[in-house]
């Protein structure tokens, strides 16, 4: 008997085997060329995106289709200048959650674009690697660790739900760990909403030789959605000396969404036997 798609993945879901978040690449520009950046993102790269009325469809997809949650990243997202509108649309569907640098936030932006967010099930998650100003920016670029923290005071103050994602190559510090989590807790960021995690050596992190080896079983299963088509993760759309890696594309087509969405469950069974067999 055959199965419906829709019982399939509430069935991967509830077990673990994917995601309950649907990914989108919005773009893949960015006003910042960090040194282990995925994607090699910068001011210089094309900006690839996925345009409002293929989004906006694939959104309305996953929700009947059963997905719980929306996740944003890129390159920046907010280089887009309708993504405040976007993100405000994608939160009225399901709780979304924005990957972002936070260092486009000025006041202005923030009080006339993003307060619409203030009511909505939408989190910004912003990039804070180290508590202390040299260490990030020497990676994500000068003055970007000031303007993080100058962003998260703007968030709050305007009831804009702020997290932060730590990116690391070093996470068995613990004393850099202590005081990136105080630094984080003082602008409001504990517990959950504080996601650290390691340098992937995937994406400009090979260049920069930072990062470890990751396969498709070390990387989170969330279906991911990009202009190249359907990944395996968010982690998987990589770009390096300007070419894209497409060993974990489970699909050219993103729309419908179904289509994607069951060659990502075949190919979890797929990474579910190999694993088995090298265990």
């Amino acid at each position: 008997m055959l199965v419906p798609l829709t019982e399939r993945l509430a069935i991967a879901i509830a077990n673990d085997a994917i995601g309950e978040r649907l990914w989108f690449y919005t773009n893949y520009h960015c006003n910042l060329s960090c040194t282990y950046c995925l994607t090699s993102s910068s001011p210089k790269a094309k900006k690839r995106e996925l345009n409002v009325a293929t989004i906006r469809a694939i959104a309305q997809d996953a929700v009947r289709l059963g997905f719980r949650a929306f996740g944003v990243t890129g390159g920046e997202p907010f280089m887009r200048r309708d993504m405040p509108e976007l993100v405000a649309e994608l939160g009225r569907y399901l709780p979304t959650v924005v990957l972002t640098n936070g260092t486009l936030f000025t006041e202005r932006f923030v009080s006339e674009r993003l307060t619409q967010l203030a009511s909505l099930p939408v989190a910004l998650q912003l990039s804070i690697d180290s508590a202390y100003p040299d260490e990030h920016d020497r990676f994500r670029g000068p003055g970007s660790h000031d303007a993080v923290l100058s962003a998260l005071v703007r968030l709050h103050a305007h009831g804009i739900r702020a997290r932060v994602g730590t990116t690391r190559d070093d996470e068995e510090d613990v004393a850099a760990a202590a005081s990136l989590r105080q630094l984080v807790a003082r602008y409001g960021v504990t517990g959950n909403d504080h996601v650290v995690r390691p340098i992937v050596a995937r994406g400009a992190a090979v260049v920069a030789k930072l990062g470890i080896p990751a396969g498709p079983e070390d990387v989170p299963a969330e279906l991911t959605i990009t202009i190249d088509g359907a990944f395996w993760s968010p982690a998987s759309p990589t770009v390096r000396s300007g070419r894209l890696d497409t060993r974990e594309r489970v699909s050219r087509i993103i729309t419908p969404l179904d289509v994607a969405v069951d060659a990502m469950l075949r190919y979890g069974n797929e990474v579910t036997e190999r694993t088995k067999r090298v265990a």
